[in-house]
């Protein structure tokens, strides 16, 4: 049973410590500037009433209309205003600022996330670099746990993705050496019997093999998307983790920490005290738009789902994965934590819930939670679903075909290119859009979706879908404090591999990307 949260000798919250050194967050580091001007609250700061009421009666024209309050949408708003003096309205249909980033403490004083659990990685210095700006960093090295059985049908607790201790553990090996490991997998992988994997599972087979595949990997994929290996991409499976060393962080990037105050506290510093961003919740975009209520601007950013911009053209709808999340507060559990780990991965059919995740393990918990004055814990299982908001765009050739139906307009992100981002790939997708708007004056991504590479540190997520060709971009130009644009051009001159498309007639039409 669990003794107390998720350690090493490093600490709370940090790998062994031949794994805890390749982090080069080794101590506090950012700037609060929220908390650094007196304000000691731990949780989320209260909104205005004019922020929460969704009124836009009484909002001017601005620069930029920004539809959705996620990182994206942040982003652009604070480096437009910092590097441009450009004003932004940001909308949202929501009650609260953060897109799926939102973060909060709850009734009993724990720290937890409304959208589940995030984990701030990344592999560009300049994400990290400008992060720091908004909030205080600690070191964290996430690590997953397995509720996995062994053979003899026993459910032991061990890394994932698996390591050697995992397949020890589970297979009665000594693994104790890379090489030894190696070798296990050169004689578990079963080769694709045509030389290229045609689905997930000739892909899975032939990167872990059979016994670590129907352990691990299959039911826990029929859980996510519904859907056996057998019926997905190969390209999904073909980037399962292959663990040789006892490394048992989730992520292997350079930087990886908490916020200390949480994920929303960002958001605060970078929107709430910037007289150029007015912030609206609690606001449909498509029924203001529908209505003519919204106010005037000079260019439009769309950050949200591309089947709900293409909904009035009668396109059929994309099919998408969601999360329900089932929260439980269990007000006496034993040693005060209900699991050894922050998250525990249920891959068995036994069970419907693909995860456990307990909060209370993370070391950016509030001040009474790590004095132990919190005695309860808050545990939410994760449930994947057809229903609810999209989270995960669903990876096999007939949504691509889908996908690349929707041409004629510029759309980038996790929703809108139909591909997982994570954080910080948002983030510098946002940097980038920015860079491009002040360099060329053209607001437009300056990499295709997938050289992001990955969009997740698990086998979840690796689908990406090519869009360079038919997409279109309109030319903005900044002329002193305006904005003008000309008609929109096509990436690859007149007309995409699909055939000639006529010009866009506003920028409303042209511009977008994903905002969370």
């Amino acid at each position: 049973m669990p003794t107390g949260p998720f350690a090493s000798s490093v600490g709370i919250g940090r790998a062994e410590p031949e794994w805890a050194a390749l982090n080069r967050v080794q101590e506090t580091v950012g700037k609060d500037p929220i908390f650094q001007a007196g304000e000691a609250s731990e949780a989320p700061l209260q909104l205005d009433g004019a922020i929460l009421s969704g009124d836009l009666s009484t909002v001017g024209s601005c620069d930029l209309l920004i539809v959705g309050a996620g990182l994206s949408g942040a982003v652009l708003a604070e480096r437009c205003s910092r590097e441009l003096g450009m004003s932004s309205l940001i909308l949202d249909k929501r009650d609260h600022i953060g897109g799926n980033c939102y973060d909060y403490v709850d009734e009993h004083g724990i720290r937890c996330s409304k959208y589940g659990a995030h984990l701030f990685h990344t592999q560009f210095e300049r994400v990290w670099d400008y992060v720091l700006q908004f909030s205080e960093w600690i070191p964290f090295d996430h690590r997953v746990k397995g509720l996995v059985p062994d053979q003899d049908g026993v459910k032991k607790l061990v890394p994932i993705p698996p390591t050697q201790e995992s397949v020890n553990t589970l297979f009665g090996e000594r693994i104790q050496t890379e090489e030894e490991m190696q070798a296990w997998y050169d004689k578990e992988r079963i080769p694709p019997p045509s030389g290229d994997p045609k689905n997930g599972e000739e892909a899975a087979l032939s990167r872990v093999g059979p016994r670590l595949f129907e352990k691990v990997f299959k039911h826990y994929t029929k859980k996510q998307w519904d859907k056996y290996p057998a019926e997905l991409d190969a390209s999904v499976l073909l980037r399962l983790p292959c663990r040789t060393s006892t490394d048992d962080r989730y992520f292997p990037d350079p930087w990886q920490a908490l916020p200390m105050r949480g994920y929303t506290r960002i958001f605060e510093n970078m929107l709430l005290n910037d007289p150029n961003i007015t912030i609206r919740l609690n606001c449909d975009f498509f029924k203001l738009k529908e209505a003519g209520s919204l106010p005037s601007h000079k260019l439009l950013v769309y950050t949200g789902q591309i089947d709900s911009y293409y909904a009035a053209l009668g396109m059929p709808k994309l099919e998408y994965r969601s999360l329900r999340f089932e929260e439980e507060f269990l007000q006496e559990p034993e040693d005060g934590f209900f699991q050894e780990a922050m998250v525990v991965n249920h891959p068995s059919p036994d069970v419907s819930f693909t995860r456990i995740v307990e909060y209370k393990h993370i070391p950016n918990q509030p001040t009474a939670v790590k004095e132990g004055k919190v005695r309860g814990t808050l545990i939410a299982r994760e449930y994947s679903s057809a229903e609810g908001e999209p989270y995960y765009p669903v990876p096999n050739p007939a949504n691509r075909e889908l996908y690349e139906k929707r041409r004629g307009v510029a759309f980038v992100g996790r929703l809108a290119s139909y591909k997982y981002f994570n954080m910080d790939q948002a983030i510098l997708n946002a940097l980038e859009m920015f860079d491009n708007l002040k360099e060329t004056g053209k607001l437009e991504p300056k990499r295709k979706p997938e050289d992001f590479g990955p969009g997740k540190g698990d086998w979840l997520v690796d689908f990406v879908v090519h869009v360079k060709a038919c997409a279109l971009y309109s030319d903005v130009s900044t002329q002193g404090s305006k904005l003008s644009f000309s008609s929109a051009e096509v990436f690859e001159g007149k007309g995409s591999r699909y055939g000639p498309v006529a010009p866009l007639k506003s920028l409303e039409d042209a511009i977008g990307f994903n905002g969370i």
